[in-house]
């Protein structure tokens, strides 16, 4: 079945099989639920066709299980610590692999000191179908840590896939509205962990209820549930 270019503006939701016309762009990143066969990109899996200039398509879609896809920025746990790598669990059927060197700065006598049960903010490297997923905590366009490595203290709670998309988009109203009022760090993991800290732990446990509360709120009962939060703090 193919899509309505005309209506390519419009929230659409594909099938497995569905030819996606909408990708017109001349530098596609497919994430997700996309892949291409020959000179098409098809769906293949159920959900909401999604777009984010410049030219990465996607299909969202609350599973439980995640996937790995090269690019996606992960939250996982040291499973495994080994001299030149560590296996993390990000939630995916096997655990991925995170090079000892995959850090800023890092060498072979200047390794990052990570323990079992750790947690890491990471970049999917590598990703394929056959093999473990690879990470890194560097940003390959500048070689700098940007906020990927180790995580500190704070909270861990599981989100599913969607709702992790969109907590990655900085107009989402309830991390406006807790931005305004409460200081806090947060790492978005798509495979459906945010890290979540703060100056108290009781403000971490109550930013993290109020962030898994928001999923299926909108704008308006978002703000309601905010000052009902400034009422008790």
């Amino acid at each position: 079945m193919e899509i309505d270019q005309e209506q390519s503006h419009q929230p659409r939701i594909v099938i497995p099989g569905d030819i996606i016309n909408e990708a017109t762009e001349k530098n596609i990143t497919l994430g997700p639920g996309l892949r291409q066969e020959g000179e098409h990109i098809v769906a293949t899996k159920a959900g909401i066709l999604k777009h984010l200039s410049p030219g990465k398509w996607w299909i969202e879609s609350n599973q439980k299980r995640y996937i790995a896809s090269t690019g996606e920025s992960v939250v996982g746990r040291i499973s495994v610590r080994l001299t030149e790598y560590y296996r993390v669990n990000i939630g995916t059927a096997h655990s991925a692999i995170l090079p000892a060197l995959a850090f800023e700065g890092a060498t072979k006598r200047n390794k990052p000191n990570l323990a079992v049960g750790d947690l890491v903010y990471c970049r999917v490297a590598m990703a394929n179908r056959d093999m473990e997923a690879e990470l890194e905590c560097v940003n390959p366009a500048t070689g700098k840590a940007d906020g990927f490595g180790g995580l500190k203290g704070g909270f861990v709670i599981k989100c599913s896939l969607g709702l992790c998309r969109r907590l990655l988009d900085p107009t989402t109203m309830i991390l406006r509205l807790l931005g305004e009022h409460f200081p806090f760090e947060m790492a978005v993991g798509m495979n459906g962990c945010v890290w979540i800290n703060s100056n108290t732990v009781k403000d971490t446990i109550m930013l993290a209820n109020a962030i898994q509360n928001s999923e299926y709120l909108d704008d308006d009962e978002c703000k309601t549930m905010v000052q009902g939060l400034l009422a008790k703090a």
